[in-house]
């Protein structure tokens, strides 16, 4: 398996592109963005936990329950989310694709991102779509994932190439997410395809255990948003040995997907809101799987914490804090805590303890971009990971006038 370019369009029979229609201020930054499967693609999609979705949930829902998609239409700068005609605007932005494309709008996976409870107006998309649909390119993956973008300042794009049934696979992602992140699903719009032949029931299977250790285990500030969706189209076009049971085939396909979504993980935790660090804290030792993820959930959205790695301040006391009131069933008196970086690792914590450490060099350590956080149960077989960033100044500064 190795890592290659392309995003989106990275496997066989996908193109993407984006334009700027007027829905966001800016002129400068594409605010409409397409992916298109030359062939109808399985499709499996998981949804935010909140019980406010955004209406591009609701449609896209009902568009895929037969298992079946060929394109994604986006927009950012305007969630359509408690809007009276919400699923009119939805629906209605599928119909224009479809009619522009040539297939049908039922086809159509529909997401929105920006601002809540603002009306959505379809005259810009209605007038742009043409141009949209003849931007499509194989590469136009960069274009798509600046057209999904809020207040993200990086891209968030991997792809990878591996081997099924002796046939060249491909797979590959582009991400949105800064902000109202938080485990079982965030801010966050992620939109993968593939060019593996595969049932639609399989994928969905493989999808909905890889987000219980991927996207489920991102936090940056502890809200659940109202429009998070992944999906993933899969064209079959690799013309590999149809996945439709578990197997040696079905684990290859997982791994794949699995390295797809944890390095866009990192990608969104690391480029958090005001974000300066990514945090990843390593549970290990745990009793059960559940103890490891609650206590690593636990950590990584712990304020008082993240404000300490902002600070690069060896403040481990509220990693033991966090775990105490994240009601795991575990034995304090057994955990040891470490942090780590490119600079070296520390250990602050032994057995429920504190540990001489040097400040100086654990002041070293924390400044770096990337810190781990490892907190060892000793008290069982299960490991987890949780990833977060950071809780600076600018977070505050942005979310203070988000919408004016």
């Amino acid at each position: 398996m190795k890592e290659i370019k392309g995003g989106v369009c990275a496997a066989k029979g996908f193109k993407a592109g984006g334009v700027h229609c007027g829905i966001r201020k800016s002129r400068d930054k594409r605010d409409l963005a397409l992916i298109f499967s030359e062939k109808k693609a399985a499709c499996a999609a998981v949804y935010t936990t909140n019980l406010v979705k955004g209406a591009p949930l609701t449609v896209t829902k009902e568009h895929i329950a037969d298992g079946y998609a060929q394109a994604v239409i986006c927009n950012s700068g305007n969630a359509n989310t408690c809007n009276a005609d919400g699923i009119e605007i939805a629906e209605k932005m599928c119909d224009l694709l479809a009619k522009e494309i040539g297939i049908d709008a039922k086809d159509v996976v529909v997401a929105s991102t920006g601002v809540i409870g603002q009306p959505l107006d379809i005259t810009p998309m209605a007038e742009k779509m043409p141009e949209l649909v003849k931007e499509l390119s194989v590469d136009g993956s960069e274009n798509a994932t600046e057209g999904i973008m809020t207040t993200d300042t990086v891209q968030k794009t991997l792809a990878v190439e591996f081997e099924l049934s002796g046939k060249t696979c491909r797979i590959g992602g582009i991400a949105k997410g800064s902000g109202m992140i938080h485990p079982n699903m965030a801010t966050m719009l992620v939109f993968i395809t593939t060019d593996v032949a595969i049932a639609p029931d399989m994928l969905q299977k493989a999808l909905s255990s890889d987000i219980a250790n991927t996207f489920n285990m991102v936090s940056v500030d502890g809200d659940t948003s109202t429009n998070d969706m992944v999906t993933v189209l899969a064209n079959g076009m690799a013309e590999n040995n149809l996945i439709d049971k578990e197997g040696e085939d079905f684990d290859t396909f997982m791994k794949a997907l699995n390295t797809v979504t944890v390095g866009l993980c990192r990608m969104i935790a690391g480029d958090g809101e005001g974000a300066t660090k990514l945090l990843e804290c390593k549970v290990s030792h745990g009793k059960t799987l559940d103890i490891a993820k609650t206590v690593a959930k636990s950590v990584i959205t712990s304020s008082l914490l993240k404000a300490a790695m902002f600070g690069a301040d060896a403040n481990w006391g509220r990693v033991l804090c966090a775990i105490g009131y994240s009601g795991a069933d575990v034995d304090v008196n057994k955990i040891d805590v470490a942090f780590q970086s490119s600079k070296g690792k520390i250990d602050v914590c032994k057995n429920g303890a504190g540990v001489e450490f040097s400040e100086e060099i654990a002041k070293e350590i924390l400044l770096e971009k990337e810190i781990d956080i490892l907190v060892d149960l000793n008290d069982g077989e299960f490991d987890s990971v949780a990833w977060g960033c950071d809780l600076t100044y600018d977070y505050v500064k942005i979310n203070g006038d988000y919408r004016t």
